[in-house]
Parts: C-alpha cells; structure tokens; sequence
C-alpha cells in the first residue's frame, strides 16, 4: 500500500467508526497530504509504515516556516491521529510523531459582536429581494440558536418543532441536540418558508432542505460567509467576523445575561466544558459585576 491508499483507509476510518464530519475529515486528510507533498518534493520515498520521526521533524521545520503556531499545533496534531491509527490497525508498532511537541500558544478569544452590532448587521439587509428575507432568517437563526455554519445550511424543515419551542440540530459526529428557538427567530423562518421558499424551484434531494439558494439548491458554507462579509462592509463594521462570530456572541449575551456555562455547552453541542469557556468570551468589567453581585464580602 502507498500513500494514498493508507490515506483513503484512514478516511473510511474517521467517517465509519468516528462518525466526523465530511469537513472534518478533509482538514485532517490534508495535513498527511502535505507531508506527502514534502516528501516528493525533497526525493524522500518513505512510506507510512517506514517513515522516521528525523523525517517528520524536517518537516515541521519547514512547515514552521510557513504558517503560525495554531496552524503548525493543529498539524501535529492530525498527524498524531493518523499514526495513532496505522498503531491501531497494526501496520506499524510505534508513532514517529511521538516526542514532537507541538508549539505553545496562548488562548485565542474569539470576536463577538454586539447587540447593536447584530441589530444593524440584519438591518442593512436588503428585504426588497427573496434573498434579503432568507438573509434575515439566517442570521437571526445563527445567533438565536448559536449555530455553527455547517448546522445552519444542513438545517432540514423536518427539524423545526415550533409547537414545542426547539430545533433540532445535527452537528459534530452526527450528534444530535435540541436547541431553544425564540418566537422573532420562529416568525422570520415562517415568512421565508411561506413567502420565499415554496416559489423556488427546488432541485430533487432539497425538498426538506430549509435554506436554498435561487435555484433551488443547498447554500454553501462560503456563500454564507460572503454574506456576512458584504454587510459587515455596508454598515462600515471595522470587524473581521465570520458566521462563527454570531455563535460567539450567542455564547457571550447568554453568559453576560445570567446563564450557566453548563446550559450554554448543551445548547452549543460541546462535548467539553472546556470548549465552551474558549468559546465565550469575559471582559473584565463583567467580572467585577459578577464579583460585586454575588460575592458575600462585596460590601
């Protein structure tokens, strides 16, 4: 077996016995496929099963030169995982990734918006056009339910319990969670499914597909991006955002307002509590509140 084919069988492992996500899968796939490039492009023939940690440390050297600590620790780590699983299947009895330590770096706390921020961002949507009320849907659901962007584009019609007050969610691994969803976010799915939505075109294996673009197909990961980009850039917003910043600050308002880092990781789908305190962003004035609120010698 070459390259390719122990990259493909570590493909089918992630997918069938992990259960991660096509996206997932791709990202971790590419960090081999760039060893591989390295290895070609300096004549090196080693295979998976014979290559050596003097190798891989060539490697991260040159790779260290090209990208940041996040992006070189992230490497690492999928190459970890990719000998871990050559280890498992028995095709080689020890990891050459083994005593490579990935580089420190600091927590990164993420943006976050406003509430005033988020209420002019969905203002200056266009609501003249069928896009502008599927627009305004969107991104009341990204930050009413906390949504990654991946959620939101996969979010079937079949998954709304309105009656009920939920949504419910596929996310990481095809786990499943139910997430809260407010009345304002409830009516402007309502107007784009009753108004928009049923004068589409839709494409055959679309029909329980919630958001579709104007030809009756499931919207991209980047078609949303684009979308948030053009508003932050016609409101004049001097952020760098992302559909991830709307989670963020679903995460953050929730906090700021009294919820529990515990009821926020459920509703965020996050495995460890852990995620959830990167995820949320503390500025200290809201510490000293809380201090101030709750503490028993804040007198």
């Amino acid at each position: 077996m070459n390259w390719k084919s122990y990259i493909k069988s570590y493909q089918s492992y992630l997918r069938i016995e992990r259960g991660l996500s096509k996206n997932t899968i791709e990202n971790y796939s590419f960090d081999i496929e760039r060893l591989c490039l390295f290895l070609e492009e300096n004549n090196i023939t080693d295979s998976p099963l014979k290559i050596s940690e003097e190798t891989i440390q060539q490697f991260i050297y040159s790779v260290s030169k090209e990208v940041n600590p996040r992006s070189q620790a992230r490497i690492i780590s999928g190459l970890k995982s990719f000998f871990n699983y050559l280890i498992f299947e028995d095709y080689r009895q020890d990891n050459p990734m083994e005593l490579i330590e990935p580089p420190k770096i600091g927590r990164k706390l993420p943006d976050t918006l406003s509430i005033t921020e988020i209420d002019s961002l969905i203002s200056a949507i266009d609501l003249s056009s069928n896009e502008g009320e599927r627009n305004r849907a969107m991104l009341e659901t990204l930050y009413g339910c906390g949504l990654r962007v991946s959620e939101l584009v996969s979010l079937k019609i079949s998954d709304l319990f309105f009656d009920e007050g939920f949504v419910k969610i596929t996310g990481k691994g095809n786990k499943q969670r139910f997430v809260p969803i407010g009345n304002l976010t409830q009516k402007y799915i309502q107007i784009y499914k009753d108004t928009i939505r049923t004068h589409l075109n839709i494409k055959k294996g679309q029909e329980d597909t919630l958001f579709l673009n104007r030809r009756g197909n499931q919207l991209t990961r980047a078609m949303i991006f684009t979308i948030i980009k053009d508003l932050a850039v016609k409101i004049e917003l001097n952020k760098n955002i992302s559909p991830h910043t709307f989670r963020h600050s679903f995460a953050t308002h929730l906090l700021e307002n009294g919820a529990d880092l515990r009821s926020i990781q459920l509703m965020l789908g996050h495995e460890s509590i852990t995620t959830t305190e990167i995820y949320v962003h503390l500025d200290r004035k809201f510490l000293a509140e809380v201090i101030n609120a709750y503490h028993p010698r804040r007198k």
